[in-house]
């Protein structure tokens, strides 16, 4: 591994620049092509590699070198594309997961590595668990039209409207400044008005498209902050039944 490496990244500086995750996208290559059916990866030995008698990178960067590989591979394993070996004595040993098989090209790591970034407790509880498996696996759009979906249905349940009233027109009343159920009377009128705006503009924009033609998304970035955009919506909702339910004991 250790001449592959110095193969992609000659100047040892450069490598120790590096973050672990932007390490790991290089290492993560070497590794699918060293791993033979029914054979571990052995860290160890790969670490090992750089104290040889000639050393690949000068001596006296051998320790930092050998410390940002296992950096990068602590990253991987945290995400899930390598994962400890049990099969072999030692402790030493790790093959790559079935995540990691998946990440064949450079530009499927980068999308990995930006979704890896969103945690699930970032999302609300719900959106947590109707989309982010769905958005961890690049399923982008369906991932966001699942989210959004999950807004709509808490909306309509805690306005209590029949399953006939969908989309904008279930925002617009639900949020009604006037006389919307889900409206908080006790706010100025721009600022329920601003509401009801924001509720019907994020369903028409990211739920309704992908109701009535095909919407993709691909960049990874751009649908999780749609996913946040959905579970603050999601918070606001539940704000909102919480109020009524104090108001209305």
């Amino acid at each position: 591994m250790g001449y592959e490496l110095k193969n992609k990244i000659p100047d040892p500086e450069v490598l120790l620049s590096l973050e672990p995750e932007e390490l790991a996208g290089i290492l993560l290559p070497i590794f699918q092509e060293r791993q033979r059916p029914g054979q571990p990866l052995n860290f160890y030995n790969y670490v090992n590699e750089f104290y040889q008698r000639e050393p690949i990178y000068p001596r006296e960067y051998a320790d930092q070198v050998s410390r940002a590989i296992m950096e990068a591979i602590g990253w991987m394993m945290s995400a899930g594309i390598l994962a400890l070996d049990t099969q072999q004595q030692g402790g030493h040993s790790m093959f790559i997961t079935r995540r990691g098989s998946a990440l064949k090209a450079i530009d499927q790591f980068r999308d990995f590595r930006q979704a890896s970034l969103l945690s699930p407790k970032l999302l609300h509880p719900i959106i947590s668990e109707k989309a982010w498996l769905t958005f961890i696996r690049g399923k982008y759009d369906t991932a966001v039209f699942e989210a959004f979906k999950e807004v709509e249905i808490a909306v309509r349940t805690a306005g209590k409207y029949d399953a006939r009233v969908v989309g904008i027109d279930l925002m617009r009343k639900a949020f009604h400044p006037d006389n919307g159920p889900l409206s908080d009377m006790s706010l100025p009128m721009a600022e329920r008005e601003a509401l009801m705006f924001l509720f019907s503009g994020a369903i028409g924009s990211y739920k309704n498209p992908a109701s009535h033609r095909t919407v993709q998304i691909s960049d990874p970035t751009e649908a999780g902050e749609m996913l946040i955009i959905a579970s603050h919506l999601m918070r606001i909702v539940e704000d909102r039944v919480s109020r009524l339910k104090s108001n209305n004991p």
